[in-house]
């Protein structure tokens, strides 16, 4: 007897309900004209929840370009009666089916409004539209219920937690302070060490999965998103080093610069988007070897810091790589998951 597929295990899911609430008495669906004000909740949200860092306005347009994205389905946006957004939700179907069906619950309220049950009813929402988004898969494989909210935020935490979600993984945001030179980390002698360059995005983007596979919460990423993250505003390719054997890429870190967040975070800074060593390589000392290579490119390019996120339970033992390059937590955050 095999196991049943995703809708029987769920069952009819109805379309829910837009959200109600006495202060923000419109609801509606997002379209592509929403995304400044999208943007403008985040960014309000994001100076409370984590000062240290924003939402930037190109990663809210780059979505309404990726084709498993649909706002006009999946993001509700509330405003008051004079027309403020006030809350943003979304509810995404990654596309990946290799070892699960996972959708990512993002959004957040404006923090002049907070605390008065408006994300209680967002909150709800995003989560029938979840399981509805799940039951529409046909398939044998776990589904999945995903969200995140930073350690210092336990109301939304607990929002999550009455939609059945748990606590299952940490992560800690890293800085290193990038006056403290960086001891080079030479890699093996078969192994080369070069900046990131366009022309191997693809090559990259192989590594990336293969490295990630046995990561918590992680699956493939798409081409498109990828495209769009390593031909974007952000990334660095003179910060960012792979190691090669031959013209295979067995290691990568990726570096991105963001001078929006300068002030915020008090310092000039890179954030280390991406590290990774595909399995074939692991044990051989290429992690310390391409952080080690970025670090000193920072620094030389006279950013003050650097600054990286990392699973405090990581198979690799990565939290406790960064601590011995120089690396300092700074933050928490929690990943709340439900699983069908």
């Amino acid at each position: 007897m095999t196991d049943p597929n995703l809708p029987e295990r769920i069952g009819v899911v109805p379309e829910p309900a837009l959200p109600q609430h006495p202060d923000v008495p419109t609801w509606r669906m997002a379209t592509r004209d929403d995304i400044d004000a999208m943007h403008s909740v985040l960014l309000a949200a994001d100076r409370v929840d984590h000062p240290t860092w924003t939402t930037p306005r190109q990663d809210v347009a780059d979505s309404f370009e990726l084709p498993h994205i649909d706002h006009e389905r999946d993001t509700v946006i509330g405003f008051t009666a004079e027309g403020s957004p006030v809350a943003v939700g979304s509810v995404f179907l990654h596309p990946s089916r290799d070892v699960r069906v996972q959708v990512e619950l993002q959004g957040a309220v404006h923090p002049d409004v907070r605390r008065r049950g408006i994300g209680t009813q967002l909150v709800a929402w995003q989560h029938d539209q979840a399981l509805r988004r799940l039951a529409e898969v046909d398939s044998p494989l776990p589904g999945v219920v995903k969200a995140y909210a930073e350690g210092s935020n336990d109301d939304a935490a607990a929002l999550f937690e009455r939609r059945g979600l748990q606590v299952e993984r940490w992560f800690s945001t890293m800085e290193r302070d990038l006056t403290a030179p960086a001891d080079e980390r030479p890699a093996p002698d078969d192994i080369t060490l070069v900046p990131y360059t366009a022309d191997r995005a693809l090559d990259v983007l192989e590594a990336r999965n293969d490295a990630f596979r046995d990561h918590w919460g992680s699956l493939p990423s798409q081409r498109e998103g990828w495209l769009k993250f390593v031909e974007g505003p952000f990334l660095r390719p003179d910060l960012s080093t792979l190691a090669l054997d031959g013209d295979r890429v067995v290691a990568l870190c990726l570096a991105s610069v963001n001078e929006d967040d300068w002030d915020a975070l008090g310092a000039s800074h890179a954030y280390i988007d991406l590290i990774g060593v595909v399995r074939s390589h692991r044990g051989r000392g290429l992690a310390p070897a391409v952080i080690a290579r970025s670090l000193r490119a920072a620094a030389d390019a006279g950013l003050e810091r650097a600054v990286l996120d990392v699973d405090t339970e990581s198979p690799t033992g990565a939290n406790a790589l960064y601590e011995r390059l120089g690396f300092v937590a700074t933050a928490r955050e929690r990943a709340l998951v439900r699983r069908y």
